[in-house]
């Protein structure tokens, strides 16, 4: 059953391994394009949707498995990136994508599509990363404190409110001036389920810069066009790691999104939009 969103964006799911795999898309022909979260979850991508499908593109902002709106409940093992991009694949597989399919990808899903890109089993033309972990630029501290926090610490955790108290702060941080409290309330809100809460935890404790530190030789001999937006705020994932991996991997672009933090998207959605269209439309 589809959702409308407003902007003529729909939210729909799809069975991924007998859990419902949620999905934000605009229902259009048009080459499909994958858009990954990370540490947040699709909402990140909705102000650029729209904009996205009127370029002629098909636009598909997915939940990774217990996060956002998606079922199901990740653990130490399902969170690693090598998984998630396994799953990532099935997920294009359930929804018949069986040609070539760009990628784009915020935070740690960025190391998800780095990993789709050199060694998954999609055809990925073009790749896009939004302010995305890089090198050995994550897990960052916000997160990694949680890294440990499972089985009875998460329960702990929950107890105290200490996740949720860390989340806000984060995604308050994450929007910069496009903070209000409504749209903080609506990035916090899958937060409220503790089976969302447990696997956040789940990917925390999975986050491991080795998984993009080992793409590294394989990215810099990759041909395929890359393109990188970043909001020049971002204290975590720093400007400076898009400007390495701009001048040491071939094919990259290189965007920068000023007064902008962790969220660009939420900031400059046209300029994104415009950005992103232009690059995956090529």
């Amino acid at each position: 059953m589809s959702e409308p969103t407003g902007a003529g964006v729909l939210r729909t799911a799809v069975q991924v391994d007998g859990e419902a795999a949620s999905y934000l898309t605009v229902e259009r022909d048009g080459p499909p394009v994958l858009l990954l979260h990370g540490t947040y979850w699709s909402r990140v991508w909705l102000p650029v949707l729209g904009r996205l499908a009127e370029a002629g593109l098909r636009p598909i902002a997915v939940d990774l498995p217990g996060l956002g709106r998606s079922g199901g409940e990740l653990t130490p093992e399902t969170a690693t990136v090598p998984a998630l991009a396994e799953w990532v694949t099935r997920f294009a597989s359930a929804l018949g994508i069986s040609g070539p399919v760009a990628v784009a990808a915020h935070d740690i899903g960025g190391a998800i599509a780095q990993h789709l890109l050199v060694h998954g089993r999609l055809d990925v033309p073009r790749l896009v990363l939004v302010n995305s972990v890089l090198y050995d630029s994550w897990p960052a501290p916000h997160v990694a404190r949680f890294g440990n926090a499972g089985g009875a610490g998460a329960d702990r955790a929950d107890a105290a409110g200490e996740l949720l108290a860390a989340r806000r702060a984060a995604v308050t941080a994450a929007l910069a001036g496009a903070a209000t409290e409504p749209l903080i309330a609506e990035y916090l809100d899958p937060w409220t389920d503790p089976r969302v809460r447990r696997s956040w935890l789940a990917l925390a404790g999975a986050a491991d810069s080795r998984y993009t530190l080992d793409l590294v030789p394989a990215l810099r001999r990759s041909p395929v066009p890359k393109l990188l937006v970043w909001g020049e705020d971002d204290g975590f994932e720093r400007v400076g790691f898009a400007e390495r991996f701009a001048s040491e991997v071939p094919e990259t672009t290189l965007i920068r999104i000023p007064e902008a933090d962790h969220i660009p998207t939420e900031n400059a959605p046209g300029r994104i939009a415009r950005a992103l269209a232009e690059f995956l439309a090529a």
